[in-house]
């Protein structure tokens, strides 16, 4: 073997990183799924809705019209207008097209924003737990990421105290999510005026991630870019994977100040050259046409999530965290003596269901599980009804 060959870049330490372990449960899941193995995935956030049939006929449509060429590399302004319009009306903020760049999905929208607004020998905070690709996105510019804990004895709400602590001079931007992945948890208004608060003080970027705003129950979807002095330092990303269960489509986009926008422009011409015209025509009428889908998926979300907690609540050392939002259930497991890790390994063998080590999302969800509730009801009691056979097996 011939081991006198060229180096890697030292950018691949960058987009490593233990949350990627995290899925290699689910991916060992999925492989025996597709054998036929008996198996339930409650470990990935793909909602099982199909696309709805209108959008996908609006993509038919453009296909068969010969809509197979390049399109414009920030987005057709149609679409772009339509994501202006549909943030107006949800957060008050006065949005036009010039403020929004279309990308393939909301992972290569924090992707793009890192570039732009972070570099070596910055800092950037996260509120810990945080999606499990964060670790990478946000280093990939050479940025430091500084992990802010939000307890877990307080049901994972940030402390705005640690956050500010964390603050230092080489400090560029704070990340938050909201709603949350993998918590559930909405910011209140006093929360994120907290959060901007900081940011003003401190002339910080705010990235924001809001890809889960249509899937909000009890709680209420603010955004943090409507809060005075806010709109001119937050980039907003969001897309259509949730609301409208286009996973696979790919569509993303950030909402940021115009000064932003050429770079964001040039950006996406060197690195994506656009999304397909037709997705652009399928995501323009998922926005204007197709709007209430996302209510009448947000109903049987809520339903799911009754169900999770209600099964689980059975087990009585069990914590459940009832989510505000999302797709997800948080539940602490550190009572049964494993790791996270150990007990998702243990329950997938034993039981064939395959959830998510919140340990990857964040040191302060370490101990604890994250479970999709993706899948149809009788799945998902059969499932939980699984996990808690496994609990009662193991009781010390």
């Amino acid at each position: 073997m011939n081991n006198n060959l060229p180096s890697v870049s030292s950018f691949t330490d960058r987009i490593s990183g233990d949350g990627a372990e995290a899925w290699d449960i689910h991916l060992e899941a999925s492989q025996a799924l597709e054998r036929g193995e008996d198996v339930i995935l409650l470990s990935i956030g793909d909602p099982d809705f199909s696309t709805p049939a209108a959008i996908v006929n609006r993509a038919i449509e453009a296909l068969q019209a010969g809509d197979t060429h390049y399109a414009a590399t920030a987005g057709r302004t149609q679409l772009r207008q339509a994501i202006a319009e549909d943030f107006q009306k949800q957060s008050g903020v006065p949005t036009q097209v010039d403020n929004v760049i279309v990308f393939a999905g909301t992972q290569n929208a924090l992707f793009a924003a890192s570039l732009v607004v972070l570099e070596h020998g910055d800092e950037v905070i996260a509120l810990d737990p945080m999606y499990v690709s964060y670790e990478a996105s946000l280093q990939l510019g050479g940025a430091k990421l500084v992990c802010v804990a939000q307890p877990a004895d307080n049901n994972f709400r940030p402390d705005i105290d640690l956050i500010d602590a964390a603050i230092t001079p080489a400090t560029k931007a704070i990340v938050i999510t909201t709603p949350n992945n993998p918590t559930g948890v909405a910011l209140t208004k006093n929360e994120l005026q907290s959060i901007a608060d900081l940011a003003i003080r401190h002339n910080l970027w705010v990235i924001t991630d809001e890809i889960y705003t249509d899937i909000v129950f009890e709680a209420e979807h603010l955004s943090i870019a409507a809060l005075p002095g806010m709109v001119e330092r937050t980039i907003t990303i969001n897309g259509l994977s949730k609301s409208h269960a286009m996973t696979g489509w790919r569509v993303g986009w950030t909402i940021a100040p115009q000064r932003l926008t050429p770079h964001f422009e040039n950006l996406t011409l060197s690195m994506l050259y656009g999304i397909p015209g037709f997705v652009q025509e399928a995501a323009t009428y998922a926005l204007k046409e197709q709007r209430l889908a996302s209510s009448d998926m947000r109903d049987i979300y809520r339903h799911r999530r009754d169900l999770v907690c209600s099964e689980l609540s059975k087990v009585a050392r069990l914590t459940v965290l009832k989510p505000q939002a999302a797709m997800y259930v948080m539940v602490d497991i550190r009572d049964y003596g494993l790791s996270s890790g150990e007990f998702c390994r243990n329950l997938y063998k034993a039981t064939g269901v395959s959830v998510l080590d919140a340990g990857a999302f964040g040191k302060s969800a370490n101990g604890w599980i994250r479970i999709s509730y993706t899948l149809d009801e009788d799945t998902l009691r059969d499932g939980c009804q699984r996990i808690v056979g496994f609990l009662e097996q193991n009781k010390q």
